[in-house]
């Protein structure tokens, strides 16, 4: 008999996208995206980050000041979309943590992504939300707020044959 606490597709990617997050290095805002083919298959990953080239200790992480990261920063959707180095995305899914600004949206509709799922809405009110989702609905790109079952994935990264060990 088949295991039955398996994991859904929409938790399965969502968490491929929770973990790109991971590798982001803004102190305040670690966003993830996964980019996925109508057949389920990964295509790109992406998370907010520094261009190629440009070094993360050489560039701001400020959110307020007269030197703020936001002129620098590649957001995780478009990084995803760059990543994916030309592949076609038509009719793609794409997760992501949080809903997508009005530039990323751009980049959303002009690449063939079909559907946005995402787990936090927070700035649904700020003009770039509110246009992100004018531009969104006018192209045809779905857009769903997604309520995951499973919460928190653990990943355990201890090979097999050491976790044995620990386990006697």
């Amino acid at each position: 008999m088949k295991r039955a606490d398996y994991i859904s597709w929409d938790e399965y990617f969502m968490g491929i996208a929770m973990l790109a997050a991971r590798r982001s290095k803004d102190p305040n805002t670690q966003v993830g995206a996964c980019i996925v083919s109508p057949d389920n298959i990964i295509i790109s990953t992406g998370y907010n980050g520094m261009p190629k080239g440009c070094s993360d200790d050489e560039y701001p992480w400020d959110r307020e000041g007269e030197a703020t990261k936001y002129p620098y920063v590649v957001h995780a959707e478009l990084n995803a979309i760059l990543n994916a180095s030309g592949r076609d995305l038509r009719g793609s899914r794409l997760y992501v943590a949080l809903f997508p600004c009005n530039e990323c949206a751009k980049a959303i509709i002009q690449s063939g992504v079909k559907e946005v799922l995402y787990l936090s809405d927070k700035y649904a009110d700020s003009m770039a939300t509110l246009a992100s989702k004018r531009m969104l609905t006018s192209a045809g790109v779905k857009f769903t707020q997604l309520f995951p079952k499973t919460t928190s994935i653990v990943l355990d990264l201890t090979a097999e044959e050491l976790r044995r060990k620990t386990e006697k």
